[in-house]
């Protein structure tokens, strides 16, 4: 390992230009001529829209054009799509009802865009939205899931009868019933996994440029995978052939999988700039944000797991109830069934298991991935299951979970929901958490709490991750509509430079960093000699972007196959510079050398005779520079134990973290700092979802009451805890970088672990989040009761 190297803690080169205000963000950029873009949105959560009368809006001062739906299905064009198709039960497609890219005859959402209004400035663009009368009839709204399956619900789609979009299952139910039928104990319990409205520093935004000479449209945006959205956007909307449309996706502060999405607003934009031969732009407002983003979660489950006499599981049984919101968002369909359900299995070798899952649709903000994506919602369900049946059996929550854990002599392991686990050490991860938090001691906290009276409570989630979603074939069995391979290109320059060029996307994850260190690993080059390039389709081969912690696993080995070209090309022409035999040439930290021999030469050198072939071998290329494309052959699958430890104060219902330890397996590490700063980052997430965000919506009206920060509660600097973290390592079996990817899992395992505690803590099962009201109401009707 050199300083900069695979496993040195580089402070990220990227953040030079953050913490500056040098960053180019979309809302950054401005293009000559450019006009703004502003939507009229649709105060009414579902209504007919009977009429839109634009006349004094297109006459107001400063406006250039007044665009609404009936103009854009005029044009012909297309709409969002669904890119993943699930089969349910009965052996068809989901129902995939159109999602208008503006509004043209009814509304389904507080939010829906009935208009675009492009003017010279934003504030004239607010001015004559308000002269835009749209005559409503306002329908009866749904927002709940459970309401909205049930008989007599407002209809929401002509296409989706009773408002299913599918009826799913996965397993062995034959087999699960029998293990249920031998069990000595059944745990069952209610869960309610809460919507959740992604918070990206930077709300997203667009700019459409078209340039009627070349026939061509450029698409700035806030996107994971501007390639992704490419393809949508000419294959499926049609706006231009995929030839004539550009999409840049420039520095993006955050995205935690609602910029993966190819979203109604930017489609318009591109539409609108396109159509008035003029740059758009818009970039929402937080409050937009808030009602047009794609949210999170949003699950009701029943699950039940089966035990013997012993407190070996038998069998897992889930049925849950998945709120897709008033459309499908791109991969919507895939979060609550393959990357939920998959992932039931968790570290446990449980014989069998049957999950049945029904997806619908309400009067709300679509639902979609949001960090995790599915992977929460399964470790939520398994963890908060398998804490229950510790207590419930009175067998230790810790040694409950050892006792039921995949060994390391069964890897790889098949688990009954599709998934195969290549390797992994659950228990190491849980010993060395359990040393860390001092377990041994904790009913003497516990003690020393109650004597203060506190109530003080431990929890445990020993989760796991599927990452790096793949292989392409595979997928695509399962209704993928997409590869899900990486690319990427290594060019040296003349000098010894390298550029980098990834089909992955940094949008904080540290990529101009991380992906330096390997090129300097393996080829030798200065860390400050290294550029990463990413982000715009016309300079970058095509990538399928960044999310589900693929970067390093799939972008990343793409990159170490290209490296490797690099250094097979480089042996032909050190081996002729030196006057040796190819099969001579050993390489090694960007020098190679002639076995058994002092003479070597350097990589830089070797670029440079590549540049200039004055000298060089016959029937080699000039130049130095190449690309590859990796194609996982499975998932990468990290795992570990978090542990939260709490007390409550049960006269007001105040929850204080007093410690939390977080044991990881990512496999190899390139950055440890960047990878403990991701898990921070996740833990954050996943304890404002367990203590304080909810996305609440009226169940009469479908209005949004949660709209801003005022009545959505993000967690704060002091809400959180000094985490503490740790590493365990088996590197991944089947990628040559033997990493796993890191970026979900702080929000996969808190959830679960500060419920466990909480629920500990007082006694008494609560739903996130475990706001302090909830909590207060929990200990006093415990009180009560035993009263």
């Amino acid at each position: 390992m050199t300083d900069t190297g695979i496993g040195a803690s580089v402070r990220r080169k990227e953040d030079r230009r953050f913490t500056t205000g040098k960053g180019r963000y979309t809302d950054d950029i401005h293009r000559p001529g450019q006009a703004i873009g502003y939507f009229l949105r649709s105060p009414h959560a579902h209504a007919n829209i009977k009429g839109i009368d634009t006349t004094a809006a297109k006459a107001a001062p400063g406006v250039v054009a007044v665009l609404t739906g009936a103009d854009y299905a005029a044009d012909g064009f297309g709409n969002p799509i669904c890119g993943w198709t699930v089969t349910g039960k009965n052996g068809e497609g989901h129902i995939a009802p159109p999602h208008p890219t503006i509004a043209v005859d009814k509304v389904r959402q507080v939010g829906d865009a009935v208009a675009l209004i492009v003017a010279e400035t934003l504030d004239k663009a607010k001015d004559a939205a308000e002269l835009v009368e749209v005559d409503y009839e306002e329908l009866p709204a749904v927002v709940n899931i459970a309401d909205a399956l049930a008989s007599g619900a407002p209809q929401i789609h002509a296409e989706a009868p009773g408002n299913l979009c599918f009826d799913w299952d996965i397993g062995d139910k034959a087999a699960t019933e029998k293990a249920f039928s031998a069990a000595a104990h059944v745990t069952t319990l209610e869960l309610v996994n809460n919507r959740l409205v992604p918070n990206a520093m930077e709300p997203r935004a667009a700019i459409g440029e078209y340039d009627s000479g070349s026939e061509e449209i450029t698409l700035y945006t806030t996107s994971q995978n501007p390639h992704v959205a490419r393809l949508v956007i000419s294959a499926f909307v049609g706006l231009a052939p995929e030839n004539k449309l550009r999409v840049i996706a420039p520095d993006v502060g955050g995205g935690f999988g609602s910029k993966i999405f190819i979203y109604p607003d930017e489609i318009a934009v591109a539409w609108a700039a396109r159509k008035l031969d003029r740059p758009v732009k818009w970039t929402a407002e937080r409050s937009e944000s808030f009602l047009t983003d794609a949210h999170g979660r949003d699950h009701i489950t029943k699950a039940e797991l089966a035990t013997d006499k012993d407190g070996r599981i038998l069998g897992l049984r889930v049925a849950t109830l998945a709120n897709f919101g008033a459309y499908l968002s791109t991969f919507a369909t895939a979060v609550p069934t393959y990357l939920y359900a998959t992932l039931l299995s968790g570290q446990y070798a449980i014989p069998t298991i049957y999950a049945e899952v029904k997806g619908g649709f309400t009067n709300t903000s679509p639902v979609d991935a949001y960090r995790g994506a599915g992977r929460p919602e399964a470790t939520y369900v398994v963890e908060r299951l398998m804490e229950r049946a510790a207590r419930d059996l009175g067998i230790d929550p810790a040694e409950f979970r050892r006792r039921n854990f995949i060994g390391t002599d069964q890897f790889p392991y098949q688990t009954p929901v599709i998934l195969n686990y290549d390797i992994g050490d659950y228990g190491a991860s849980l010993d060395k958490a359990l040393e860390m938090i001092d377990y041994g001691n904790f009913a003497g906290r516990r003690a020393a709490s109650e004597r203060n009276g506190k109530h003080r409570g431990i929890g445990f989630a020993a989760y796991i991750e599927a990452c790096g979603i793949a292989p392409s074939a595979a997928v695509g069995s399962l209704g993928a509509g997409v590869g899900l391979w990486e690319s990427a290109q290594v060019r040296f320059n003349p000098t010894g430079s390298v550029t980098v060029f990834t089909g992955s996307h940094s949008h904080g994850q540290g990529h101009e960093t991380t992906f330096a260190q390997l090129i300097c690993d393996r080829l030798g080059v200065p860390f400050e000699s290294i550029e990463i390039v990413h982000g715009d389709t016309k300079e970058v081969p095509f990538g399928m972007g960044t999310y589900g912690s693929r970067s390093l696993a799939v972008g990343g080995t793409a990159i170490a196959k290209a490296c490797t070209k690099i250094v097979d090309k480089g042996k032909k022409i050190a081996a002729h510079l030196m006057e040796a035999a190819v099969d001579d040439i050993e390489y090694k930290s960007g020098v190679f050398k002639v076995a058994g021999t002092d003479r070597q030469t350097t990589m830089a050198e070797v670029a440079f005779a590549a540049y200039v072939p004055h000298n060089f071998p016959e029937g080699v290329e000039p130049g130095l520079n190449e690309s590859a494309f990796y194609d996982p052959l499975n998932f990468t699958f990290p795992a570990g134990t978090h542990i939260a430890e709490v007390e409550v104060d049960p006269a007001t219902g105040t929850v204080d973290i007093v410690d939390w330890v977080a044991v990881d397996d990512f496999g190899n590490v390139i950055n440890p700092m960047i990878v403990e700063g991701q898990v921070h980052g996740g833990i954050a997430q996943g304890i404002g979802q367990a203590l304080l965000e909810g996305c609440v919506y009226d169940r009469e009206t479908g209005q949004l009451l949660s709209g801003s920060y005022m009545d959505y509660a993000m967690p704060r600097a002091d809400d959180l805890p000094n985490f503490r973290v740790g590493l365990t390592n088996t590197p991944c079996t089947h990628n040559e970088l033997g990493v796993k990817g890191c970026g979900e899992a702080g929000a996969i395992a808190a959830p679960a672990a500060l419920m466990n505690a909480i629920t500990d803590a007082i006694g008494s099962e609560i739903d996130m989040p475990a706001t302090q009201e909830k909590v207060w109401r929990a200990v006093q009707s415990r009180r009560m009761a035993a009263e």
